[in-house]
Formats: C-alpha cells, structure tokens, sequence
C-alpha cells in the first residue's frame, strides 16, 4: 500500500484527486502504476486503477492478469470495478471505502457480484487511516471540493 500511496501523492502535483495503485504479478514485482490522470490529461477515464492495469497489461503482453493483484488506496469505483473484472484480476487491496462511489462493498459491490463472469477477492481498509487521511487532507481546500 505504500508504493499506491506513493502514487497517489504524485496526484498532488496536478490538481488531481489523491489516488493512487499498482498491480502486482504473482512473484510481488510491480507489473504496473498509476495515479488518476483526470484533471492532467482531461480525461475521464484517467482513474489510478485504470491507468495500472494498462500499464500490467502492456508490461505482460497481455489483457489477463490472472494472476495479479490490484493495490489502490481508495475503493474502486463502478467504472473501475468493471475494468477489474475484464481484466480478470483476481485480488484488490484498498485502503479507504469511497461512500459517494465505491463499488467494492460500500455503495455497490460489484467485484463480488455472482451473476458477473468474473469476481475477485478483496481486502478492504488497508492502511485506511493513512489513505483517508490523504483524500480528506485534498477535499478540505475548498478550492478542491467541486473536482470529485
């Protein structure tokens, strides 16, 4: 969690919500890192979660990472739950539950849906007091309060 919280302190540095992930292979070596990418590339999808799995997968040579875990320091949300699922990741790790959108036990619980395809095993509240620190830290500049 530390290496997620690593990244997710980078976020800072362009106005962007503090989260931040690795993948990790079935040896522990990070495959993949990401930090969300929302306000410094406009884009939508630049969530931390997804910006790691990308890199896994081009790191691996392949969309499947069967073996792997997702370590990221908020709750994912649906979109990123769903990015989960497709790329087969059997395990995730978060730190703090994200009440608004989280989609990994608290709003939704969509990675441990049993209609779905695919479910993964997860490990909540890692290093929360950490994690939440952080995003409440962000969220209490009120200048920063209309991003999430």
């Amino acid at each position: 969690m530390q290496l997620a919280l690593a990244e997710a302190r980078t976020a800072l540095d362009t106005g962007d919500v503090p989260v931040g992930a690795v993948v990790l292979d079935a040896a522990g070596q990070v495959i993949g890192r990401g930090r969300n990418e929302r306000e410094l590339l406009q884009d939508p999808t630049g969530h931390a979660e997804m910006v790691a799995i990308r890199q896994a997968a081009a790191t691996l040579g392949d969309w499947h990472l069967t073996d792997c875990t997702l370590v990221v320091t908020l709750e994912p949300c649906v979109m990123c739950a769903g990015a989960i699922l497709a790329a087969r990741v059997p395990v995730v790790v978060f730190g703090a539950w994200d009440e608004k959108a989280g989609a990994s036990g608290s709003v939704y619980d969509v990675l441990r849906d049993r209609r779905l395809n695919h479910r993964a095993e997860v490990f909540a509240e890692v290093e929360a007091a950490e994690c939440g620190s952080l995003l409440r830290d962000f969220f209490a500049d009120p200048a920063r309060r209309a991003i999430r």
